[in-house]
């Protein structure tokens, strides 16, 4: 990518990118850790709503935090030292910043950030994938419009999923099917802050010595955060979501190309082109052989014809594995390293103005599910919490059935009885107009399409 020579490029000419990260949690954390080692970026500022919070993020990933911190952003531009604040938007206006890394967590706060960011100038690299999946290509459009980068974060895995689909279609094959892998059980869908902990090995009281937040963690294990990067995947790289939610197949890296893989073929995909997380557990519990838990993958095909025999016998000759009929194979990856990757969307948007990964499509969305049974009055606390959970649906499904999204199912009241297992509604709802609410509807005016269930 010629990334680290254009980086080294702008510290031999005394002009780094100068970055500014906003919420200094483990995603910043880790991005912290590297930038500080990263020649040609500079880290103009951290906001953060605790001060302290953002200092101890400083210390704890190795900086000398005396010699770092300038009293001002003006001092920090011209001494290449850095700001903390618990203003935002005074970090997104501060002279001279390249790009803004959104890393709070929040829907609603990650799109305020992100359009203050776009109407300064300044690229974005949104790292909190819940505000990308609610109003993602709204956002996207709006920075094209105004001539910046707005791109998903290298290191989580719906960027380098991107990256993976990327290749393949440029070297023309056709992508099946696309996505990571992650530990799951049906049960877990049930999962709350107060059960997490005995599905990850610890006590509460080994989690509460990490630092580790049980909402956040739960949202991985309950296949919330899951159905959120499948969706984030769907929306760039044009696939497609399953008709009803994810379905977690067992799989091991040497049988990606023979599950996943359209009915047709002998798989258990509805259609090529769609995106899916396999599980690292059968479903009685056991591990999967050589799992894919904190791995992605791409599931790709050779044409058919002339030119696919071809690369059929390719495949075979240089020892490509391959389900039986030699036509599917797959590109995996075992890892993803998080923040710690982060600098590569940086310093792509601000070196090359290429995202890694952009929002561009409203293929795939993702709704608000009953947990329990929960009664009318009830207040919804969003993702990871105890009373929802949330589900991969096509965009047009989801829209056609009035359907919450996740990410405004967040301190709302239940209006009426749910089922457990029941996807709540918009007019399941007390909601107040927001600015995010605003938004979301405007993104869907802009970008639904009509629902057709034959085309699923």
């Amino acid at each position: 990518m010629n990334l680290a020579r254009l980086l080294k490029a702008r510290a031999t000419a005394g002009r780094p990118v100068r970055v500014g990260l906003i919420g200094a949690g483990k995603f910043g954390s880790m991005f912290l850790s590297q930038l500080r080692a990263t020649p040609g970026l500079h880290l103009l500022g951290i906001a953060d709503l605790s001060v302290p919070r953002a200092r101890a993020a400083l210390e704890r990933t190795g900086w000398d935090v005396e010699a770092a911190l300038a009293p001002s952003f003006s001092e920090a531009l011209a001494s290449g030292r850095t700001m903390l604040t618990e203003d935002a938007n005074a970090l997104i206006a501060a002279d001279g910043l390249d790009v803004v890394v959104e890393a709070t967590g929040s829907p609603a706060a990650g799109a305020a950030h992100a359009l203050a960011a776009i109407e300064q100038g300044r690229h974005v690299v949104m790292v909190t994938v819940e505000a990308d999946v609610l109003v993602g290509p709204l956002l996207a459009a709006r920075a094209r419009d105004a001539g910046v980068v707005y791109s998903m974060g290298y290191g989580d895995q719906p960027a380098l999923v991107c990256e993976m689909v990327d290749w393949a279609r440029t070297c023309g094959f056709n992508v099946v099917c696309a996505g990571k892998g992650t530990k799951y059980l049906p049960s877990y869908h049930a999962s709350t802050p107060d059960t997490i902990w005995s599905l990850y090995g610890l006590t509460p009281e080994q989690a509460a010595a990490g630092g580790m937040n049980a909402q956040m963690f739960n949202s991985f294990a309950d296949g919330t955060k899951s159905s959120i990067e499948m969706a984030a995947i769907a929306n760039a790289a044009d696939l497609k979501a399953p008709s009803d939610g994810l379905l977690f197949p067992p799989c091991g890296v040497d049988d990606l190309a023979h599950i996943l893989r359209p009915h047709e073929a002998g798989g258990i995909l509805e259609h090529s082109g769609t995106v899916e997380t396999v599980s690292s557990l059968e479903r009685d519990g056991r591990p999967v052989f050589r799992d894919l838990r904190w791995g992605v993958y791409v599931v790709f095909e050779a044409e058919r014809g002339a030119s696919g025999d071809y690369a059929r016998r390719c495949f075979k000759e240089y020892g490509v594995v391959t389900d039986p009929s030699g036509r599917y194979t797959a590109l995996y990856r075992p890892y993803h390293l998080i923040g710690l990757e982060l600098g590569i969307s940086v310093a792509s948007a601000a070196l090359r103005g290429e995202p890694t990964g952009v929002t561009e499509h409203f293929n795939a969305d993702v709704v608000a599910v009953a947990k329990r049974a929960l009664k009318a009055g009830e207040t919804l606390d969003g993702e990871g919490g105890f009373t929802v959970w949330g589900k991969l649906l096509p965009a047009a499904s989801s829209l056609a059935r009035g359907a919450l999204p996740i990410g405004l199912a967040h301190h709302v009241t239940l209006n009426r009885d749910v089922v457990e297992g029941e996807v709540i509604g918009w007019a399941d709802v007390a909601i107040a107009d927001s600015p995010i609410v605003r938004l979301r509807r405007q993104m869907e005016k802009a970008f639904a399409a009509p629902f057709s269930p034959i085309a699923e």
